[in-house]
């Protein structure tokens, strides 16, 4: 249930990106229809790639929470097999 509930979160983070950057994105094209020099059209362009990258960033940062939070409620990781010898027991195996 988990791992259902860390991928909706992903799909939800992405979709959040994906919304920021179509924003910078639009905002950019009416900066530079306004803008009256080319350094001002320069600049944004240069505030949408920085838009782009904090989206991006911060949607990494969202997927690595998730996978946390999904870690955390399985106690790191989930459930384990006992590390069985090689003679079947359990513990150390000494030739």
């Amino acid at each position: 249930m988990q791992a259902v509930k860390e991928k909706l979160s992903n799909l939800a983070s992405v979709a959040k990106e994906k919304i920021t950057i179509c924003s910078a994105q639009a905002e950019e094209k009416v900066k530079k229809a306004t803008a009256r020099t080319e350094g001002e059209r320069e600049m944004a362009h240069e505030r949408r790639k920085a838009k782009e990258a904090r989206a991006k960033t911060e949607l990494h940062q969202a997927k690595a929470e998730h996978k946390a939070e999904r870690l955390n409620a399985h106690g790191f990781g989930g459930h384990h097999a006992p590390v069985v010898g090689a003679q079947g027991q359990g513990g150390q195996h000494h030739p």
